[in-house]
């Protein structure tokens, strides 16, 4: 399972990450609200973990636009305010759920899996791309008959290309999500493991190939037989 927390107490937020990565799920953590909401329109999440008072845009506004662009995402939305008005209002704005803290992290785990059986417990195994498959559980990149095991990295990124197949992803989303938004990662880092993907789609022999749009990120594309 993919799970996005957007907190801004960077205490909480890695504590958070921590639990979550030790029950073998994917984490992106993000502290405020405008890089959030990007993230939620961008990502492929299963559940979003969403602070209400963040800097920039509040999460009840993160939620809220984020529900008006049709994104139907489960978010479990957390907030130090307990009262009845604040839950109806976070509610009202388009969280599934809501948590007051300090919270046990049962209850958490609780809810993100009852959070996900509300989406039917269907959460895919792999994603696929013309002839490619990239298996999400053993980072194996298969072709036929034909298959090679990806880097976490390689996996993060291909798997963020595979997951938007008709959009362009820049450098900078890549590095914010594969890297982190408070990384030292550059430009060539990201060059660096498109030019190892490309290597590994070669050996497969597919007709997909990640295109270079100058100045503006890359693509999948399918090429002509």
């Amino acid at each position: 399972m993919y799970i996005l927390v957007i907190e801004d107490e960077h205490r909480l937020a890695e504590t958070v990450a921590q639990l979550l990565t030790e029950q073998k799920y994917t984490v992106d953590v993000v502290h405020n609200g405008a890089d959030g909401l990007e993230y939620i329109l961008g990502g492929r999440y299963d559940v979003v973990i969403l602070d209400v008072m963040l800097p920039g845009l509040s999460g009840l506004e993160v939620a809220r636009r984020a529900r008006q662009a049709r994104c139907t995402t489960p978010i479990l939305m957390l907030t130090a305010r307990g009262e009845v008005r604040d839950k109806v209002t976070g509610l009202d704005c388009g969280a599934d759920d809501y948590m007051t803290k300090p919270f046990a992290p049962e209850e958490l785990l609780a809810r993100l899996r009852a959070l996900a059986r509300r989406q039917g417990e269907i959460l895919p195994d792999t994603l696929t791309c013309h002839d490619l498959t990239l298996n999400l559980s053993t980072h194996d990149l298969s072709r036929g008959e034909r298959s090679v095991r990806l880097s976490r990295k390689e996996f993060e990124v291909l798997r963020i290309l595979m997951s938007n197949p008709r959009s362009v992803v820049s450098k900078e989303l890549l590095i914010a999500k594969v890297w982190g938004v408070d990384s030292n990662a550059e430009d060539n880092n990201v060059e660096v493991y498109i030019s190892f993907l490309r290597k590994k789609l070669q050996y497969l022999g597919t007709q997909v190939a990640i295109v270079t749009l100058r100045k503006v990120g890359y693509q999948l594309e399918a090429l002509p037989v």
